[in-house]
Parts: structure tokens; sequence; C-alpha cells
């Protein structure tokens, strides 16, 4: 007799994809699809596609493409083998880092975990300026409501506007 196993706890966790050279919603697009392709994480949940202005950085940079994914993580998650599939996705597109908050084909952040607070050189969670970010507060508000309020989106800084889906 085979007896079934419980199912391991899980918890949430949320991704800020961005992007602003090339074809930005391909970019996004192939992030989104390599994150779908693994099984764990898995993939619950997608933004829509928000354009927004830099933030920071150089003034010579185009618009940016972002969304938020939300991923189911195991309960013993390791922050760092998130981080690790962060800078994977940024690789994968190319990504070249000469600049800080400069220009890039992706850029992917460890936005929050639930129950997680982290604080060092490599890694910060939740995200040290998620809520200073209205194109991090706005697609996060649509798939997690509980973490963003009307006053929150209000004090986030830059403007976005929705383009679409992917």
């Amino acid at each position: 007799m085979t007896v079934p196993s419980a199912a391991q706890p899980t918890r949430r966790a949320f991704l800020g994809i961005g992007s602003n050279l090339g074809d930005r919603r391909s970019h996004l697009r192939r992030a989104v699809d390599q994150l779908r392709a693994g099984s764990v994480p898995a993939v619950t949940a997608v933004s829509q596609v928000y354009e927004t202005d830099p933030v920071g950085g150089p003034d010579d940079q185009g618009p940016f493409l972002n969304l938020v994914v939300e991923l189911e993580v195991p309960d013993g998650i390791d922050p760092y083998r998130l981080l690790e599939q962060c800078h994977r996705l940024e690789a994968a597109a190319g990504r070249v880092r000469t600049v800080r908050w400069g220009p890039r084909t992706l850029d992917v952040d460890v936005v929050w975990i639930d129950g997680i607070i982290l604080d060092d050189p490599a890694l910060t969670v939740p995200h040290p300026r998620w809520r200073e970010r209205r194109f991090v507060v706005a697609p996060l508000a649509e798939l997690a409501p509980d973490l963003v309020d009307g006053h929150d989106l209000e004090a986030a800084g830059g403007e976005v506007r929705v383009v679409g889906s992917l």
C-alpha cells in the first residue's frame, strides 16, 4: 500500500522584472517563459506590463517595461538560490553590468518572500526600495493587494502606464 506524501508547505515570492534595451517585451516574455519552464519554483501569476521612465541612473536611457511575477516557493527556500536564478535570467538575456542603474536588457530583482527578512551586501529582502518605485508597487498591487495599500501607490515615485500583458 502506498501512502500519499503530504504536500510540502510553500510561501509566495515576488520578482520584479524590467527591460529598457532591445526588444523589451521579448526579454520579459523570455524570462517569464524560462521561469515557467522550471518545476520549482512554480509561477502562479504574472502582472500586466507597465511602461515607465527610468528611475535613477544616466539621463540618456529609454523607458522600461516592467512586470511582477508571483512564485510559489518551498517553505525552506534559500533566498540566495532565488537570487542565482535571477542572475541566470539576466545572463541569458545578455545583460552587461557596466553602469549602476544604467540601461539593461533585463533586470530581475527579488522583491519579497513571505516571512523572509534578510539584509546583507548580496541580498536584501524585502527589496530596500520597493515601496519607493511605482513600477514595482503598481504591478505588485495586482498580484498581492495585501502587501500594497492606496498610500503605497500614492507615495511611490514615478509614473507608470499599463501597456498590455504578455
